[in-house]
């Protein structure tokens, strides 16, 4: 995998009220999302104990083998924007609602990474020009393996505690 500038797809696990405040406070979720990163820089939590999770590097991989899929939910982009005019690296935050969360958690449980690969050629990532490019083997499609796998355990956690999540490029 080779690519020039690194984008990263981030998560933060969020209360409705926080979310709430997210929403008419963008300037505060970011504070709030920069404190809960500090804080688990050292502690290092499981996907389901974790308030922020991040996808890596897989983001655009994982969005692409859903999008393919037929996925309901924009888990790896959010499906709304809450915070127009403000930068989080790679554009504004959106977020996912906790009614959202819940549909995306169901569906991450129900589909395996094996039921996402199924019939995917290497060939068509690089024509998507998926992120972060230099597809040229199948076999590099079992990167994104594990980043499924928690992205599912961080949501079903996220569904459990009744939680909205924000999701950003940075």
């Amino acid at each position: 995998m080779v690519g020039a500038v690194s984008m990263i797809g981030e998560y933060l696990r969020v209360t409705p009220s926080e979310l709430d405040r997210a929403v008419r406070d963008p300037e505060w979720a970011l504070e709030l999302a920069e404190l809960v990163m500090d804080a688990q820089e050292d502690d290092a939590p499981t996907a389901a104990d974790a308030r922020h999770f991040s996808t890596y590097k897989t983001w655009n991989l994982l969005g692409f083998l859903l999008r393919r899929f037929g996925f309901p939910v924009d888990v790896v982009h959010g499906e709304e924007q809450f915070a127009e005019d403000e930068d989080w690296g790679y554009g504004p935050p959106r977020f996912l609602s906790v009614e959202r969360v819940r549909a995306a958690a169901l569906e991450l449980e129900r589909v395996s990474y094996d039921d996402l690969l199924r019939g995917v050629e290497v060939g068509e990532l690089a024509e998507a020009k998926v992120y972060p490019m230099g597809w040229e083997q199948r076999g590099e499609l079992e990167w994104a393996r594990d980043y499924y796998g928690r992205l599912a355990v961080f949501f079903r956690a996220a569904a459990a505690g009744g939680d909205a999540v924000i999701v950003w490029l940075d």
